[in-house]
């Protein structure tokens, strides 16, 4: 399975949010900085997401975006379903009426998918933004400890 950039980009975004989670809005032009994310299209990654909950905004001098709910009730697998859709490996495997394929009642390729899937989903469920801005957290403390003269 792969990602799209836009996908990678509002994985980004939530991260960035995550990471200053609680401290006030923040603006697109700080997390396309922050992130390496094309501005213009943050903005419309950022309005794409604010309908589904995850997301939202407030205007003005402190204005920006900010998450509805806390980094560790957020997991990159819900993220990636909202700008993605399902985490199917193959079209196939989805396909509930095998409409796509004429061996699928005698493909064994069929119940490979479905496991891959599965531990796909699993990796990406247990995930939350919360432990990636641990994690983040932890790189940039390692990356500070590691200096030579």
């Amino acid at each position: 399975m792969n990602l799209s950039q836009k996908c990678q980009y509002a994985v980004r975004a939530v991260l960035e949010l995550s990471k200053r989670y609680g401290r006030g809005a923040v603006s697109a032009g700080e997390i396309a900085a922050s992130q390496a994310i094309p501005q213009r299209f943050l903005e419309i990654i950022l309005n794409e997401l604010k309908p589904t909950g995850l997301i939202d905004s407030r205007r003005g001098v402190q204005g920006g975006y900010y998450l509805t709910c806390p980094p560790d009730q957020i997991t990159v697998g819900r993220v990636i379903r909202l700008v993605e859709g399902p985490l199917d490996i193959v079209r196939c495997a989805a396909d509930q009426e095998s409409r796509c394929c004429p061996l699928k009642d005698q493909c064994s390729l069929v119940a490979l998918w479905h496991q891959a899937r599965e531990a796909l989903e699993q990796v990406y469920d247990s995930t939350t933004f919360k432990d990636l801005a641990d994690r983040e957290r932890d790189l940039e403390r390692q990356t500070a400890l590691d200096y030579c003269i």
